[in-house]
């Protein structure tokens, strides 16, 4: 019977499988039931390490539920930290499908990232249609209109007075699927405490309610800056802990913690790919 070691990690809880599959490569893997949290290990993402022409490693992020992605930015720090470890180096570079991202040493197990550059156009998202990214339509009559911001993944950040007794969850999994976005979207609710202070919560496209969701964090930033309400660095406030963003004139700045929860094997036979 043939063992698959894995790490678990987190970063403010957005939880990640991660395989490393750089010395030979991995069968295809049942994703979803790994990511379950009865049947499986159970995480947000599962991420999978390989061999980079370009960088010192590629990193593939797929959903609990099955949908790869373009970015996860808990992910690349938590990736990041493992690299630099690695290497005894105090920085590295990851090749993502969103580019090629680089994290840099912050302290103890904290890792700051540069997340490339914010994507505004409506094409950009990808909304279905034409529209002003800072002023969506009113996609439900309970919220304001969103802003719209692609980390590398679509977001739709709505800017509401309290997020305490709201139905995040109810709102999330509907407007995730909502037809103004074809490729889905993260529905993020922002709460402006000051323009250096926000609190956040998400739903995560493809993995739902989620502690902390890194490129949420980015867009909320971004999108808080465009409608003037917050200044270029902010404290991100998310349920599973803080994240500190800052917005230059070319890149977003993620930093924050990583933790590794625990390492182990699974057996092959239970979690592979059925053909």
């Amino acid at each position: 019977m043939q063992h698959i070691p894995f790490l678990k990690m987190h970063g403010c809880g957005n939880d990640f499988i991660v395989l490393d599959a750089r010395i030979q490569p991995l069968p295809l893997l049942d994703c979803e039931r790994l990511a379950d949290r009865r049947f499986g290990i159970g995480c947000d993402q599962l991420v999978l390490l390989s061999k980079s022409t370009v960088g010192d490693v590629h990193m593939s992020i797929f959903n609990a539920d099955g949908s790869e992605v373009n970015a996860c930015g808990n992910a690349t720090r938590c990736v990041g930290w493992l690299l630099m470890q690695e290497k005894s180096s105090k920085s590295v570079t990851i090749e993502t499908k969103a580019g090629l991202l680089t994290a840099y040493e912050a302290g103890a197990q904290n890792v700051r990232v540069n997340m490339g550059q914010p994507r505004l156009d409506w094409q950009q998202i990808p909304l279905s249609e034409a529209h002003d990214t800072l002023q969506l339509p009113t996609l439900h009559e309970s919220l304001p209109a969103p802003v719209a911001v692609s980390m590398g993944n679509p977001h739709a950040v709505f800017f509401v007075d309290a997020l305490d007794g709201l139905p995040i969850a109810d709102l999330g999994a509907l407007l995730e699927h909502h037809p103004i976005f074809p490729e889905r979207a993260n529905i993020s609710f922002a709460q402006i405490l000051s323009p250096s202070h926000i609190r956040l919560r998400v739903w995560e496209r493809g993995a739902g309610l989620t502690l902390a969701c890194g490129t949420a964090a980015c867009a909320t930033l971004v999108a808080g800056f465009r409608r003037g309400l917050a200044g270029r660095d902010a404290c991100i406030d998310l349920p599973g802990g803080r994240l500190e963003i800052a917005y230059d004139d070319d890149f977003v700045w993620m930093a924050g913690p990583v933790a590794t929860s625990f390492e182990g094997r699974f057996a092959l036979e239970d979690f592979a790919k059925s053909a």
